[in-house]
């Protein structure tokens, strides 16, 4: 009997050790893009390059009340997948016919981005719920996977 993790489970590992590294205050979410059952980019939601931590300024989507998945524009924060794309792209590696493994489910900015990268299939934990972006990524035949977390 084979007791190694399956891909699906060996790449969202990674991915929560990818999150470890969030500087966000409310949620900590990791992406990791894999081509080939190979890494090529990792992401982790925290500010942008040059730019001071949410752990240093505060949060002002907390200062001010503001659920989840609204007001995105007032968060100083990049998301993990906008990452993993971004860092990609930043060294020049394409990231067409990819695999995204998340630590959450996208939202419609991230699924957007997602699409228009040329990622085909997304794999997921849930922890969040963005029925928008589900619909947008099946339409773009984004084949979208749910992996509940095992504690081994």
């Amino acid at each position: 009997m084979d007791t190694r993790p399956s891909w699906n489970e060996y790449f969202l590992e990674v991915a929560d050790l990818v999150a470890t590294r969030s500087t966000c205050l409310r949620r900590q979410v990791g992406a990791v893009l894999v081509k080939d059952k190979r890494i090529i980019s990792t992401g982790y939601n925290g500010a942008p390059r040059k730019l001071k931590h949410c752990s240093e300024t505060g949060c002002l989507r907390t200062e001010n009340d503001i659920p989840s998945g609204q007001r995105y524009e007032l968060c100083r924060g990049v998301h993990a997948e906008q990452n993993a794309i971004i860092n990609a792209a930043y060294y020049g590696i394409s990231t067409q016919d990819t695999v995204m493994y998340c630590t959450n489910q996208p939202c419609i900015i991230c699924a957007r981005m997602i699409i228009n990268a040329g990622i085909e299939k997304v794999v997921h934990r849930g922890n969040f719920q963005d029925d928008i972006a589900l619909e947008l990524m099946r339409e773009a035949g984004i084949e979208l996977v749910v992996v509940e977390k095992h504690n081994r």
